[in-house]
Formats: C-alpha cells, sequence, structure tokens
C-alpha cells in the first residue's frame, strides 16, 4: 500500500462484517493467494482513497527467489498476522467486551505529549466489528470506562487515563 487506509474484512452470510485488520500505508495483502493459490480468504475494503502497488505471481515468485531480505519480510509479516489472530481468538475466548475495547484501544493508542492517546477516528460501529460484539454493548462500555475515568473521549481523539486500569 503506497498511500490510504484499508480494512481487511469477513462476512457472514446474514451480513455481519468482522473487522480482521486496519492496514495503512507501507503494508501489504494478498500475499497468501500469491504463496498458495488458494482462494482469498477475506475481503480488503478502502477507508479512505487509496494508492495501491500490485504484482502477478509469477514476478512475486521471481523476487522471493532472488531477495533473502524481501522474503524474510514476507515471512515476519505472516507471523505477525499469525501473532495478531491468535490474540484476537485468546482474547474473543478469555476476555469479556470491556476487556477486549481496553485492549483494542491500548493497541491503537500513540504517545502524544506523554500521553497515551487513541488519534484515529473510531466509530463504535468499527470498534465492534473488531471486537466481536454489538455497537450498543461498545456504546455501554466506553460510558463506563469514561464515567469511571479510565478514558476521556475528546473531539481529536480517546485519551487513555491509565493504560493498566483499563481492563480493571
Amino acid at each position: 500500500m503506497i498511500s490510504g487506509r484499508l480494512k481487511v474484512v469477513m462476512s457472514g452470510n446474514e451480513g455481519r462484517e468482522a473487522i480482521l485488520a486496519i492496514l495503512n500505508r507501507g503494508d501489504f495483502f494478498g500475499e497468501m493467494g500469491l504463496i498458495d493459490q488458494g482462494p482469498r480468504s477475506a475481503t480488503v475494503v478502502t477507508i479512505e482513497p487509496c494508492e495501491l502497488l500490485t504484482i502477478t505471481r509469477t514476478d512475486f515468485m521471481k523476487c522471493l527467489q532472488k531477495n533473502f531480505d524481501l522474503a524474510m519480510n514476507v515471512i515476519r509479516g505472516l507471523v505477525g498476522r499469525l501473532r495478531e489472530a491468535d490474540e484476537k481468538i485468546g482474547s474473543l475466548a478469555l476476555m469479556d467486551v470491556c476487556g477486549r475495547v481496553a485492549r483494542l484501544l491500548m493497541e491503537m493508542a500513540e504517545t502524544v505529549d506523554g500521553q497515551k492517546v487513541v488519534t484515529r477516528k473510531l466509530p463504535k460501529q468499527q470498534i465492534a466489528k473488531m471486537i466481536g460484539a454489538s455497537r450498543e454493548m461498545v456504546t455501554r462500555v466506553m460510558k463506563e470506562m469514561e464515567t469511571s475515568g479510565r478514558i476521556q473521549v475528546r473531539p481529536r481523539g480517546i485519551l487513555l487515563r491509565d493504560s493498566p486500569a483499563l481492563t480493571n
């Protein structure tokens, strides 16, 4: 991806959507199909205008054969996604909605002026699709987190007040 933002989604039979990942500049996708020639496991949808670079399977395989560093980058990317999938599976099985919301906010936060802040626009419906919950439940959980002082919702982002306390 040269520029923009994408979401990687899986859709159910009844139109429900699960967001597997948000991709940004420099990320890549589609490598699984190039490697194993299997069908797509998910769909990629633009969140904002994107500029993408594509490569054929033949050229991709030639590049991997000739460039060890590229092959290692692809492997590291796949391993990273596998680790993320393991974490998501674990959180779905072992955490309640509050814990899953807190974990997502901590993952998406960046340090701004010494404070942890989620600066990207994160609609509650998108959060719900990322953690496997309903929008209504996410709204309730975030309101409770705000009331208890663990987060502060601001016009330009969500301030994480006390990261360790988020999951309590």
